[in-house]
């Protein structure tokens, strides 16, 4: 079966995968990474890894060689980066997907990277799930990002907007914000943040009195009124 015929939908690729594995490249040079990645990945009946490189020059030989369909890439190696990769990839290779793996989330690449043909950008401490995820949306020809690194976009976006009235939030008030308008609850946020949910309330009633409303009803509509959820959903694009 191929790609091309896989609808872009999780449900509709779980049907295809008896006729249809993703393979899947890793990169990285270090070997404790590469083997927690594939670890994680070993169960999955969706995908096989193929390969794995712990540089640049490796990883375009085996691309050459396998053509996987996704390569899960790191940036900074030593000799050829994942910049170079990522560059000589999209020429060589332009059916070829690539999500870029970090580990930091607050790591101001995402929008340079995009420009350069990457589909996907996560940090390396993502779950299974959220790196399967990732993986298919990726292969089927959707964009995916880690949720941290969408809000940290979205963050920087609203930066260049004048007079918004969550100019007053804390970055951390700003990512409880945007967990809250995507529909997250108080134990969801907790969980994701590693805090409690006394904190996250904390964060909450200090929005609330900071934007002068009461709750997360008056929150997401301030938040639509000005364009933050659209921000939101236009970083994961």
């Amino acid at each position: 079966m191929r790609l091309a015929n896989i609808k872009h939908n999780f449900k509709d690729f779980i049907f295809a995968k008896e006729n249809y594995l993703i393979k899947v490249l890793i990169v990285d040079d270090h070997a404790l990474v590469r083997m927690g990645i594939r670890h994680l990945l070993s169960d999955l009946s969706t995908m096989e890894v193929i390969a794995e490189a712990e540089n640049g020059e490796q990883a375009l030989g085996l691309i050459k060689l396998h053509k996987p369909h996704v390569v899960l890439l790191d940036m900074k190696m030593p000799g050829i980066d994942g910049w170079e990769v990522t560059r000589r990839l999209k020429k060589s290779h332009p059916s070829i997907k690539i999500i870029v793996l970090t580990a930091l989330s607050a790591d101001p690449l995402p929008a340079r990277i995009l420009q350069l043909g990457a589909m996907g950008y996560m940090t390396k401490e993502s779950s299974v799930e959220e790196m399967a995820q990732a993986i298919i949306k990726v292969a089927t020809g959707e964009k995916y990002f880690s949720p941290e690194i969408a809000q940290k976009m979205a963050i920087n976006s609203l930066e260049s907007v004048k007079d918004s009235p969550f100019d007053v939030l804390s970055e951390r008030e700003m990512q409880v914000m945007f967990m809250i308008t995507s529909g997250m609850n108080v134990q969801d946020i907790a969980d994701r943040l590693f805090l409690s949910t006394k904190t996250i309330n904390g964060y909450r009633y200090r929005m609330f009195e900071k934007l002068s409303i009461k709750n997360d009803v008056e929150l997401t509509h301030l938040a639509l009124k000005h364009h933050v959820i659209e921000k939101m959903a236009d970083a994961t694009l």
